[in-house]
């Protein structure tokens, strides 16, 4: 490592040279408060932006160590500082002048939710120090080098973003444990599910309709949440105190209501409760079991191997359907799929919303099984099946139901939405049920998928042309010559989360294709990792870039299900 004076005296040595003699400065140097390691360095002033850590030892920041504990109170911690240097740079951005991306300065931007990013870390190998990862532009005329205007945002700029974002003697103290105090609760609440047998839980007072479709942001004058008193249960939290809220039960929960009335608005809400939410955001305490999967039809999509035989079977081509493979799903056999894959991935609870499931996956109308006989109908509709999922595979279900009735004679839990606010009315659509039966049915004895799905068949060297990703948005990326569509997978909420999925993919692609590994047992492979040494892991030989958000172990699933080899 050099000290900071060296950098600066490089810099001015390479004052107005060609732009690639920039790459000399690669390495370590030592400031006061921290040190800064320039990792890569762009190529020209229009390429992708140069790489640098920033690191600040305990001795410096001195945050305190109650404020990250525990893996919650970590991952809230680092949330906040994150936005804070996020908010600092962003002041500086282009403040150094030239060509191109030529004194930009980037870090990762965080939404509503809270999550472990590797743009800042906390590195408990070296006592808690500071890790910060972000780009910078290396300002150049041209392609010719701009070196004081380098120096101006290496030695001006970034020490004042870390002397107001990074130590402990000028940081907002009070918002920094309001952070705390809220992820502490959130974790509370989140134990508090399984022992009261929650499926789910929503606050009152809680803020759920978003600003726009466009903006994940509260809706200003919106209706506040507010439980039946049916079903209302009171939680004591660490810091809080007491709150209420509506308490899902597990089993089987119907939303109704008409249109517009704020069905779709309370199942996003849930399907989002497995992150938590920052202070502000009106859904801090909407708290869903972390393994709930959003299920939907994904027409088109490939599907490999996948047991369907529990919804799916006797198609007239006599096609196997406990090792069912398409390049082209139709809507139910991709709904199909989409829940056995959800089901291998460890999920307890299925978010389901009728507007966006095949028809006939879901259920088959008195008429209907009087036209079309069960002997000619290849499908057990997911009604069927839904009873047995919860009592003998412990997987709950909430669904927004608009069309069919059906659902309400197998239902817990019957809440019909009015103007936003939620009435439980189980007891008198039970009653109405009586005058409606369903027709009688015989479906095939309930089992549990059993296909072994191995992740790839071969395992093949890899070309740069084959590893090559690019990243295409938060819905999907490529991989080499092939399209990795991640749409409808709903609950991924940030395109660092993709990014990570991307990079996943590619290292599983190029380390376990031994043709023996399961798509689970890769995917395990992969989240143990994560888990116990973040992205360390993974960037052993090289630096650990930021831009990259961790996923749940649902969408690696998910992620692998989706490629094609």
């Amino acid at each position: 490592m050099q000290p900071s004076s060296e950098l600066k005296k490089q810099l001015m040595a390479i004052n107005r040279k060609s732009y690639p003699a920039y790459k000399c400065l690669k390495g370590s140097y030592r400031f006061d408060d921290y040190t800064l390691t320039i990792d890569h360095v762009q190529g020209d002033p229009f390429a992708s932006p140069s790489h640098v850590t920033i690191r600040v030892p305990y001795s410096v920041h001195r945050f305190p160590c109650d404020y990250y504990q525990n893996p919650e109170a970590k991952t809230a911690f680092t949330d906040f500082l994150l936005r804070r240097f996020h908010r600092q740079i962003g002041q500086y951005s282009f403040q150094a002048k030239g060509s191109g991306k030529s004194g930009l300065l980037s870090i990762s931007g965080c939404g509503q939710e809270v999550l472990a990013r590797t743009a800042c870390q906390l590195d408990e190998r070296q006592k808690n120090e500071l890790v910060l990862r972000f780009h910078i532009g290396f300002p150049a005329n041209g392609r010719t080098i701009n070196s004081p205007e380098l120096i101006r945002i290496l030695f001006d700029f970034l020490p004042v973003c870390v002397e107001k974002s990074c130590l402990y003697r000028t940081c907002d103290k009070a918002a920094l444990r309001q952070a705390f105090e809220l992820s502490q609760d959130q974790a509370f609440l989140r134990r508090e599910l399984k022992r009261l047998h929650l499926a789910a839980f929503v606050a009152d007072g809680s803020v759920l309709p978003r600003l726009s479709g466009v903006s994940d942001r509260p809706m200003k004058e919106s209706v506040p949440f507010s439980s039946p008193d049916s079903l209302r249960v009171r939680i004591s939290l660490p810091y809080k105190g007491e709150i209420t809220g509506m308490g899902i039960q597990k089993g089987i929960t119907l939303i109704v209501g008409g249109g517009y009335h704020g069905k779709s608005t309370l199942l996003k809400a849930l399907e989002l409760g497995v992150y938590n939410h920052i202070a502000g955001d009106g859904r801090e305490y909407v708290i869903t079991d972390d393994s709930a999967v959003k299920l939907r039809a994904e027409d088109g999509r490939c599907v490999k191997n996948v047991d369907i035989s529990l919804f799916i079977n006797d198609l007239p081509n006599k096609k196997d359907t406990s090792s069912f493979s398409t390049l082209d799903a139709s809507g139910s056999t991709s709904q199909a799929a989409g829940t056995v894959e959800a089901l291998e991935a460890g999920s307890h609870l299925f978010l389901i919303d009728e507007d966006t499931s095949a028809t006939n996956f879901m259920v088959r109308d008195t008429f209907m099984q009087q036209v079309i006989s069960r002997d000619k109908e290849p499908i057990t509709p997911f009604l069927e099946r839904v009873r047995d999922l919860y009592e003998k595979a412990d997987i709950s279900t909430i669904l927004v139901a608009g069309s069919s009735g059906a659902f309400f004679h197998v239902a817990d839990t019957i809440i019909q939405m009015d103007c936003y606010r939620p009435v439980d009315i189980t007891a008198s659509v039970k009653k109405l049920c009586a005058g409606y039966p369903l027709p009688p049915s015989l479906p095939t004895p309930f089992h549990m998928p059993k296909s072994r799905r191995v992740f790839c068949s071969c395992a093949r060297k890899m070309d740069y042309k084959d590893k090559k990703i690019r990243l295409r948005s938060k819905d999907g990326f490529s991989l080499g010559r092939e399209e990795i569509d991640l749409r409808y997978v709903e609950q991924i909420k940030d395109t660092e989360q993709t990014a990570s999925l991307a990079f996943l993919l590619g290292y599983a692609r190029e380390h376990f294709a031994d043709g023996k590994k399961t798509i689970s047992e890769t995917a395990s492979l992969l989240y143990q990792e994560l888990m116990e040494n973040g992205f360390s892991g993974f960037f052993s030989h090289s630096y650990i870039p930021g831009g990259y958000a961790f996923p749940r172990l649902q969408e690696i699933h998910a992620c692998l299900n989706r490629y094609r080899e």
